[in-house]
């Protein structure tokens, strides 16, 4: 799942990756729509797995973030409205779920855009953010008998 959902820049919400093409990728959006379209190597195309949050100490993998966002959701969408909620309602939202983060370099914008992310994944039925792979999932040379 953490390399198949892509945020494209300057597209608002997340994509699923469906197939590779010559030139481009076909993306298929996670909303209600379902919209299928191709995003080309011009389009800044980010993989969730390569996002992390600043912390003050070493930086924290979003799938991590969002597990936690999940555990203190009970698995549901985020209580809080990110689009009415204030600046600083969304700061003390954000430190339930990541004590440590940054003050300084993670912007209120950054928060709005976790918790739509996470949102998004929760509708769509994606909450397993943690997955993990079995030791013969990566290899499966021993299958072939």
């Amino acid at each position: 799942m953490q390399q198949t959902i892509l945020a494209i820049a300057g597209k608002p919400g997340l994509y699923k990756l469906v197939s590779r093409g010559n030139n481009n990728l076909i993306v298929e959006a996670l909303d209600a729509t379902h919209k299928r379209m191709p995003a080309f190597a011009t389009d800044r195309i980010t993989s969730l797995a390569d996002i992390a949050m600043f912390t003050e100490t070493d930086d924290v993998p979003l799938m991590d973030v969002l597990e936690n966002l999940k555990t203190l959701e009970n698995g549901k969408k985020a209580s809080i409205n990110e689009k009415k909620a204030s600046g600083d309602e969304l700061r003390a939202y954000f430190t339930k779920v990541l004590p440590e983060w940054d003050q300084e370099r993670v912007h209120n914008s950054d928060i709005k855009k976790l918790i739509t992310w996470y949102n998004i994944l929760v509708e769509a039925g994606i909450t397993d953010f943690k997955e993990e792979m079995s030791p013969t999932e990566g290899d499966n040379i021993d299958d072939r008998k």
